[in-house]
């Protein structure tokens, strides 16, 4: 199954419930402090994912759909949605689940020291290589490399890493002995690699094989009516923390979380509970709103970016639905449809094309 970040935007049914829940709050609750008394239930909570919004519950659905096959999965959002969350529930709900599971932080590492990150090294093989060193896909043996920020890879070093995707087989930098692993790649990125790949700054080839299976994670403010259950997972979490006793969030702060972009996503949404906990003596989360308006205001410029990437994200589904049609021959249901090699019910996948204006005609 397909989702991207245009199609999860909140729908009017989910805009009614959050505008119903601020009215109830207003309605049932005295004084300042609105009380969120429930904890996030196991029907809330999917392998640490929070949120019971269309959105995450559609998202969720794909990753078990996607997690027992093995296949290679590229996780597709802005930063701080959670990837490596996702990418950790894919591997937890897989048959390497006790095997290793290795994040490899792409843009973290040098662009001179990631080959033999990746793929280790031998004695004396460059300056300073004063031992042997296994590589990140010898940890990874039987279990799941997980490749964040994928896109932030050097160009001259993608060709080495389509052919360990594609034959499971590499050299140590400074050995001719040739290594085969078992591993699963989940690969993430919040860059644009369609953009990336026509202005030759990714590999087509390496697209094409990392684009197996993508992953569309939904942006906070795509998902707002999940930020009360969010909200108090992190008061929770840092209240025990510190041994604080803060357990209510004033109405007005609670509107202003839910009204808030949210550029920074659920990672912004977590670094602000925890700093107003610390600024909290009592049991209120005393938020300071202020500072929220400052950054709403700084990221206003910011929208139109996002829009052109929604865009190029439905963009890059309609041509990945049109290659599933392709090599089924049109065929929409059944065992060797492109619904089944799409994850997808028949009748899902005709609603999608029919959003994204795919026929045969015009493909």
């Amino acid at each position: 199954m397909i989702t991207t970040i245009d199609e999860l935007s909140a729908p009017p049914g989910e805009e009614m419930a959050r505008k119903q829940y601020l009215s109830e709050a207003h309605e049932g609750f005295r004084g300042e402090a609105l009380w969120l008394e429930e904890d996030a239930s196991s029907e809330d909570t999917f392998e640490g994912i929070i949120g019971r919004s269309v959105a995450v519950s559609s998202l969720c659905e794909q990753i078990k759909v996607v997690a027992p096959t093995g296949s290679t999965v590229l996780i597709l959002g802005e930063t701080g949605t959670g990837k490596e969350l996702i990418a950790r529930a894919i591997h937890n709900l897989s048959s390497r689940r006790g095997r290793p599971f290795v994040k490899v932080n792409c843009p973290a590492i040098p662009a001179g020291l990631i080959e033999s990150e990746l793929f280790g090294h031998e004695r004396g093989a460059f300056t300073g290589a004063v031992e042997r060193r296994i590589g990140r896909f010898e940890m990874a043996h039987g279990g799941t490399l997980f490749l964040d920020e994928v896109g932030d890879i050097p160009l001259e070093l993608q060709s080495k890493l389509l052919r360990v995707l594609q034959e499971q087989e590499f050299e140590r930098v400074g050995s001719t002995q040739t290594k085969r692993v078992d591993v699963r790649i989940v690969a993430a990125t919040s860059r644009n690699l369609p953009s990336m790949v026509d202005s030759r700054e990714f590999r087509a080839d390496l697209y094409y094989r990392l684009n197996v299976f993508p992953l569309g994670v939904p942006a906070l403010r795509e998902r707002s009516g999940d930020i009360p259950l969010l909200v108090r997972h992190f008061m929770d979490l840092y209240a025990k923390r510190m041994d604080r006793r803060v357990s209510t969030v004033p109405l007005e702060a609670m509107e202003a979380l839910l009204h808030h972009s949210w550029p920074g996503n659920v990672r912004e949404l977590q670094n602000v509970v925890e700093r107003a906990v610390i600024l909290s003596p009592g049991k209120v989360l005393r938020l300071h709103l202020d500072e929220l308006q400052r950054s709403s205001q700084m990221n206003d410029a910011a929208g139109a970016d996002r829009h052109h990437d929604r865009t190029t994200l439905k963009e890059a589904e309609r041509e990945h639905i049109i290659q599933a049609l392709a090599a089924t021959n049109w065929v929409l249901g059944g065992p060797k449809g492109a619904g089944a090699r799409l994850g997808l019910a028949r009748t899902t996948l005709i609603a999608k094309m029919q959003k994204l204006g795919i026929s045969r005609a015009q493909a």
